[in-house]
């Protein structure tokens, strides 16, 4: 039997008392309204000011913020409904698409979150020719690479988990549709199937992970000689995205490569990297970065006066 005789899956969800439930419910409803106003007011602001809009880093910066929108998306609704009803399945093909777009959303990110890196290492280290590597059409067909190798990923993950065969069992240790609690549902001999996946997985994860890493060693000595306001201000820029990179590293790698699992645990933490990150990352961008601030003040100024004009 494949995976076309199961209609659905039943969630397990969270353990816990009512207080509990009722406190993760105000958490998760907290974070995902940050997330979306949020990442939101950041593109918008980085829009509505040419200077930053024409300017690689908050070109990717906006760009980053609309897919921490998407991958916050990805289960915080589904979430928020089962919290509030008590509601536990999800259909068959809602299974998929949430691992696709989790997938998709976050191979992008880890994509994006690399071409930043090198923007960057670019920036610091090579800042006479920056203007010319870093112009309008790369940044363009970086985004576009970012997505595409975020879509190739997601579709190969899903496609290959939807081949798994099962045989009647349906339910899945966690709050949504995870690859590795589908997998132990799979009734028959799947080590091609996992051996394909895991390859998909070391294939995105791998040269970015290691793409950032040298491009931050590369940074970090150069900027070693360098003092005064300018090597600040980089430093400054450099840690903000490092941040934004270890709270996104960070939980993946404890629920996927740690050996034993504690699902209680490994839920919190799929909390963390799926509604808890996208909404931190808007707040580390914006409080540690001035120009940033200065384009929100401003931008609440022309609202300001919009509405006056219309009162008027």
């Amino acid at each position: 039997m494949n995976g076309s005789a199961i209609s659905e899956f039943v969630f397990l969800d969270f353990s816990g008392s009512h207080a509990a439930l009722l406190f993760l419910l105000t958490l998760v409803l907290t974070c995902y309204t940050v997330v979306l106003l949020g990442n939101l007011l950041i593109m918008v602001t980085v829009r509505s000011e040419p200077k930053l809009f024409h300017c690689p880093m908050y070109f990717f910066l906006a760009n980053l913020s609309l897919l921490d929108i998407s991958l916050g998306s990805v289960a915080a609704p589904k979430l928020l409904t089962d919290l509030l009803i008590n509601g536990r399945t999800i259909s068959y093909g809602g299974c998929m698409v949430q691992i696709l777009t989790f997938h998709l959303f976050g191979g992008a990110e880890m994509l994006l979150l690399t071409v930043m890196a090198y923007d960057r290492y670019v920036a610091i280290c090579h800042p006479l020719r920056y203007a010319t590597i870093m112009d309008r059409q790369r940044c363009l067909s970086l985004i576009v690479l970012s997505w595409t190798g975020g879509f190739i990923h997601g579709m190969f993950q899903m496609v290959v988990t939807a081949h798994l065969p099962l045989c009647g069992l349906n339910v899945l240790d966690n709050f949504f549709c995870d690859i590795p609690q589908v997998i132990k549902l799979a009734c028959a001999d799947i080590y091609v199937s996992e051996i394909l996946l895991v390859f998909s997985d070391c294939l995105i994860i791998l040269p970015c992970f290691v793409t950032l890493l040298i491009s931050y060693v590369t940074i970090l000595a150069t900027l070693c000689g360098r003092y005064g306001k300018g090597g600040t201000k980089a430093l400054s820029t450099c840690g903000s995205h490092l941040t934004v990179v270890g709270l996104f590293y960070g939980p993946i790698f404890f629920v996927y490569m740690k050996p034993v699992s504690s699902s209680e645990v490994d839920k919190m933490a799929a909390v963390f990297y799926m509604v808890v990150t996208p909404a931190l990352n808007p707040m580390i961008y914006t409080l540690r970065n001035k120009e940033v601030m200065g384009a929100m003040g401003r931008l609440k100024n022309k609202c300001k006066h919009l509405l006056l004009f219309q009162r008027e």
